[in-house]
């Protein structure tokens, strides 16, 4: 496959949620964990989020909504992911998310959903067993 470094994850704020403690908490496990981790800030357009992911060659993209406008905000990445020609970047997120909405996000093709209460280790190790592995030094 010839795929080299470590995984790329861009971790976003999109739309107006204005708390981002719980996306640094997982940029940190993430970059801790030995990836590398671009985090776009608060109030990031889904435009904006994609152009990031694109340009920074990334993986993945991890969203973290609590504004309850999780099932736009999730379908407008998905939807402009595909009109880029960019479907191989995965997308999961977290945030307060009922449990009646994470199957119909699936459906969109958000690949995980992790809710309020999931350890780091568990996201941590989501990305590492979904995500293309660092080539052997």
């Amino acid at each position: 496959m010839g795929v080299s470094g470590p995984i790329r994850v861009v971790v976003a704020k999109p739309g107006l949620d204005g708390h981002d403690r719980g996306a640094k908490v997982i940029a940190r496990a993430l970059r801790d964990a030995g990836m590398e981790v671009i985090y776009t800030g608060l109030h990031q357009t889904p435009e904006q989020i994609v152009d990031t992911a694109i340009q920074e060659d990334a993986d993945a993209i991890g969203l973290s909504i609590l504004s309850g406008a999780h099932m736009t905000l999730f379908a407008k990445v998905i939807e402009l992911l595909r009109e880029r020609d960019a479907e191989d970047i995965k997308v999961f997120g977290g945030g307060i998310i009922p449990e009646a909405d994470i199957a119909p996000l699936q459906e969109l093709g958000v690949a995980a959903i992790f809710t309020p209460g999931t350890p780091t280790t568990d996201v941590v190790a989501w990305v590492n067993d979904n995500l293309r592995q660092p080539a052997e030094a």
